[in-house]
């Protein structure tokens, strides 16, 4: 089966702006990707650390107190008290830094 030439060129014209889209977005991609990486490493070289995490980013939970998990009861005087998962930091026994946004950093 033989395809009509103005249907080939069109084919031909939609396959080339397509893959100059194409190529155009994998471009613009990588070179946000590097102006944004460069910005973060001169804002990290210049920025002071934090002092509420010493610079880590998180710390140990305030709740559980690292422990991953609270005792509680919806009762005031429980006859029986169960441990769950801590709600602050979802178990993983630390949360991040509200002072620096867990970057370590201003």
């Amino acid at each position: 089966m033989e395809v009509p030439p103005p249907l080939e060129t069109l084919l031909k014209v939609g396959a080339t702006v397509t893959g100059g889209m194409v190529a155009l977005s994998a471009v613009t991609s990588v070179t946000v990707k590097v102006v944004q990486s460069a910005t973060e490493a001169k804002r990290k070289s210049l920025a002071k650390p934090c002092e509420a995490c010493r610079a880590k980013g998180f710390y140990i939970c305030i709740l559980c107190k690292g422990n991953g998990s609270i005792r509680w009861s919806p009762l005031y005087d429980p006859i029986h008290i169960n441990p769950c998962q801590c709600p602050t930091c979802d178990g993983h026994r630390v949360q991040r830094c509200l002072n620096c946004l867990g970057k370590g950093y201003f």
